[in-house]
């Protein structure tokens, strides 16, 4: 039975239903129960409406106040409302729920990470990290869960048809100029990732701009974006980091990325082929013939 609470007024955003690419019958033989711990933004609306479409028979849902979509509710067959930072009552409710495997999708903002009040279970597993970045935190609460008898996987089989491959390219084609900026881009958005510091940065040129750091992918556009200058034109590349753990971080892209691209005068959005998700598909393609915008996967 399904059960909604609402988060404070105010705290959400909507998003429109979108297609349901179908993937046979494989993946229902599989998993018949998943649990999706889920972030803000629309994956985890998308990663529902998939999961439903290959036939897994029952979703349960963990929601964070002022983060997660209320949509959500009426695509899975229970949600629970918590508070980031309530580690204990998230395992719990999957425990209670008999949720033997789950997923992690979406975001938390950086702000309400650092204003969450964490619970006893939580302080005690952020004290055991040498290192407290994406990574390290998300791999201990998979730590966490798995102790419980809960595994977290990778959602990417449910998600792959939505993760364009070398070659793919949406709005003008690019100039040489910019291709030598995307393969530039590339190299060092593949080290700045290695370090763990971002994974886009925004190119001209030549000329590196701007690196992502904690403020995140937009605003590392629009700070890329403003050094360009009056006339815009910069190369925007996102990649995914080696050695990437896609059971907690798949880098994405949509119509709200190219949004951004469109007020910082970014000429091009690059990609990382096959590592990462192009959501709203026909919304970005009407976007980048709309603003002539080229989104591209390298």
């Amino acid at each position: 039975m399904k059960r909604t609470e609402e988060g404070r007024d105010g705290a959400f955003f909507t998003v429109a239903p979108g297609p349901i690419i179908r993937l046979g019958s494989l993946m229902a033989q599989d998993f018949d129960t998943i649990g999706i711990i889920a972030g803000n933004r629309s994956l985890p609306l998308v990663f529902a409406r998939q999961a439903r479409a290959s036939g897994v028979k029952r979703l349960v849902a963990v929601a964070f106040e002022n983060e997660t979509s209320p949509e959500l509710a009426a695509l899975v067959d229970d949600i629970v409302w918590l508070k980031v930072g309530q580690l204990s009552k998230l395992i719990s409710a999957l425990k209670e729920r008999r949720v033997g495997c789950c997923v992690m999708l979406g975001q938390i903002a950086p702000k309400n990470l650092f204003d969450v009040r964490p619970d006893f279970r939580a302080v005690a597993l952020l004290l055991k990290l040498k290192e407290k970045n994406a990574h390290s935190i998300f791999g201990a609460l998979a730590e966490e869960l798995k102790k419980e008898g809960i595994e977290l996987i990778e959602p990417v089989r449910w998600l792959r048809p939505l993760m364009p491959e070398t070659g793919f390219c949406l709005g003008p084609e690019l100039s040489d100029a910019q291709k030598a900026d995307v393969a530039l881009g590339l190299r060092i958005a593949k080290e700045v990732s290695r370090l763990e510091i971002g994974q886009t940065v925004v190119v001209k040129e030549g000329a590196v701009l701007a690196v992502e750091g904690f403020e995140g992918t937009d605003n590392c556009l629009r700070r890329g974006g403003t050094l360009a200058g009056s006339g815009g034109g910069a190369v925007a590349v996102k990649v995914a980091r080696d050695k990437h753990d896609l059971r907690f971080d798949i880098p994405c892209i949509g119509a709200g990325t190219l949004e951004t691209c469109r007020e910082a005068k970014i000429a091009v959005l690059a990609f990382e082929s096959g590592k990462t998700l192009l959501m709203d598909r026909e919304l970005v393609e009407a976007l980048a013939k709309k603003h002539k915008i080229s989104v591209a996967a390298c």
